[in-house]
């Protein structure tokens, strides 16, 4: 009876401490369109770097083309070594009020993840191009952009007077393997990097979301730009963490920003933990055990409690630990307009994410670690900017 009783306990302390003491991380939603508006708007440039997009760069380019920000606004699309005619579609783009500009990039040096490389490329050329632009718009070629976005984030980053300004762009959820995976990936994402403690000054906390960050030209530059980050392959958080070394950094989830890149199955969302969990875990042996230890005891030991313990105490507890648990995640399937029976196999989707953790390191071990469109990046220098 003790050791059950003791383990449920666990269980609700867990929970109690994650609901009460880690920045609120389970209730964040959208925020409202900010109100302010700028005396003048500042000239804003974009670079995306795009690797094998041809699917959906003219969806997305032209979305970005289409903004209705009322200042000055040129975009730079640096054609990352595609093989499948990314550049050439994007040429034949043309936006009635903003630019784009079409390079393409040339032989990855050594210490540099290709992503980074590309986007340092795009912002070289934004020097010739757009000398005098304030603020560089850092999106991927597969982010769906709504008409104000960018008004949006400039309005945020001025009323705030914010370093960089980042939102979570909302991801597909069609399939079964959507529903079931992409809404918990951003719940962990958000216990990991508590959005309330981002955005607070004074908390050592910091993240961003790399579908979309709005940085101010003049910090980014006082960091080193992109180079002082050429290595990361966690590149979001990392660039969040030496931008609010510079002042504060606002991040949240989006309304107006959407992902044209799904993760249909099961195995995608797997590649998509397994490419860099280990490196979030600091490439530590260790740290892969009380990853699994930490989410078996999160998500797993109170519903096995209240589902198969004998002892009507224990059984209680975890109960309690259980609906905790339920509740919890509630805000994060309103907000993905899912069920809220879906809460209901977190513990099997817990072990999912688990398991592509592991997988992970196991794929580090073996040199295949950081898989991303064809190239293997991780390695031991690479770590993560938590």
């Amino acid at each position: 009876m003790v050791p059950d009783f003791v383990l449920s306990i666990l269980a609700i302390g867990i929970w109690t401490y994650l609901m009460l003491f880690r920045g609120g991380f389970w209730r964040e939603m959208p925020k409202p369109a900010p109100d302010h508006i700028p005396d003048a708007w500042p000239e804003v440039v974009a670079v995306i770097p795009a690797r094998n997009e041809a699917d959906v760069i003219a969806q997305s380019m032209a979305a970005l083309l289409a903004q209705d920000y009322p200042g000055k606004f040129t975009a730079i699309l640096v054609d990352d070594n595609s093989s499948d005619g990314t550049g050439s579609v994007a040429e034949c783009l043309h936006g009635d009020r903003h630019r784009l500009t079409v390079i393409r990039n040339d032989a990855l040096p050594q210490g540099w993840t290709g992503k980074l490389w590309a986007v340092h490329r795009g912002i070289g050329e934004a020097e010739q191009i757009a000398p005098e632009a304030k603020y560089v718009l850092l999106t991927d070629a597969d982010i769906l952009h709504e008409k104000s976005s960018l008004r949006h984030l400039v309005a945020r980053a001025e009323q705030g007077r914010f370093k960089l300004v980042s939102l979570m762009a909302r991801l597909k959820t069609a399939t079964i393997a959507e529903k079931a995976l992409i809404p918990a990936y951003i719940f962990f994402f958000q216990k990991l990097y508590p959005f309330s403690w981002v955005n607070d000054p004074n908390h050592k906390v910091a993240g961003a979301a790399g579908g979309c960050m709005l940085v101010e030209r003049a910090a980014l530059k006082e960091i080193g730009g992109i180079a002082a980050i050429r290595d990361r392959l966690i590149d979001d958080c990392a660039l969040g963490k030496a931008m609010k070394s510079k002042g504060p950094v606002w991040l949240g989830l989006a309304e107006d920003v959407v992902s044209l890149r799904g993760y249909p199955g099961w195995g995608d969302v797997w590649m998509l933990v397994a490419r860099s969990a280990f490196t979030q875990l600091g490439f530590s042996t260790a740290m892969v055990g009380i990853t699994v230890l930490s989410m078996t005891a999160t998500y797993v030991l109170g519903p096995a409690l209240f589902l198969f313990d004998p002892v009507a105490p224990a059984r209680v507890v975890a109960a309690a630990a259980t609906f905790m648990m339920l509740f919890a995640y509630q805000p994060t399937l309103q907000y993905y307009r899912l069920s809220p029976a879906w809460a209901l196999a977190l513990p099997v989707i817990a072990m999912f994410y688990t398991a592509a953790t592991v997988d992970s390191a196991v794929r580090y071990w073996s040199g295949r670690g950081g898989a991303w469109k064809g190239r293997f990046q991780a390695s031991g220098s690479t770590i993560n900017g938590s």
